[in-house]
């Protein structure tokens, strides 16, 4: 999100998104194990990372920023509306699942229609940030959503899983904001930071990444080269 405030001088920008050199969708596929050259095992998290195409080229002289928006995962044209159909039919690129926009400070180098690939993008040895939807867990209470303790389980205390404490009683006689309550837990925005490329498959299009990362098998993830250049 960008959001322009416009004072004497000119506009200043806040909020504005990082621009990324390396970015690519996947689907997750599982978790399994790698031995290194030790023989020490590493948990990872399997990816199918692209081929992604790019559909749409935003510039800053055009758009105010620069981008690339890329489609991931083949789909029947019957299920797209006529914009979408049209859209893939201009750029003369099969129809695609899934839509996402990256940031970017090289986007002189890619091409509407063009076909990116895991074995472009990532090598063995980056590290990267992976954004996903978290599992749903459906409406829990604070016990499981929040790790919090319960009451005593003595025979006769009533009081087991209860959320505890409301508020004061006469001031200031209400329930602040932010109070941790029952409700509807997991699938939120998650992003795992500084995660190790462990291997690229570019043939089979896989990436294995060291690490868990959000969502359920078969879930659409965004990579892109970590924030944390240092870490």
């Amino acid at each position: 999100m960008r959001v322009e405030i416009f004072r004497k001088g000119g506009p200043i920008t806040i909020g504005r998104e990082r621009e990324v050199r390396k970015f690519i969708l996947g689907k997750k596929i599982g978790m399994t194990q790698v031995f290194d050259d030790n023989g020490t095992a590493i948990p990872v998290t399997v990816i199918e990372a692209g081929p992604c195409a790019v559909v749409q080229k935003k510039t800053a002289e055009n758009d105010g920023y620069c981008s690339v928006k890329v489609g991931f995962g083949d789909i029947a044209e019957k299920k797209l509306n006529k914009p979408e159909r049209g859209l893939f039919t201009k750029i003369k690129v099969a129809a695609k699942k899934h839509l996402k926009e990256f940031r970017v400070d090289n986007a002189d180098k890619f091409e509407v229609g063009q076909i990116i690939k895991v074995g472009d993008m990532f090598l063995a040895g980056d590290r990267v940030d992976v954004s996903g939807i978290s599992k749903g867990k459906g409406f829990q209470g604070t016990i499981k959503r929040y790790g919090q303790k319960g009451g005593r389980e003595t025979h006769g205390s009533m009081y087991h899983r209860r959320v505890g404490s409301m508020s004061a009683n006469t001031n200031p006689a209400r329930v602040f904001k932010g109070k941790k309550l029952p409700g509807h837990m997991g699938m939120d925005k998650v992003t795992v930071q500084n995660l190790d490329v462990v291997r690229v498959d570019g043939e089979r299009n896989l990436m294995l990444v060291k690490g868990s990362v959000p969502g359920p098998k078969g879930a659409l993830l965004a990579i892109k080269d970590t924030v944390k250049q240092g870490g």
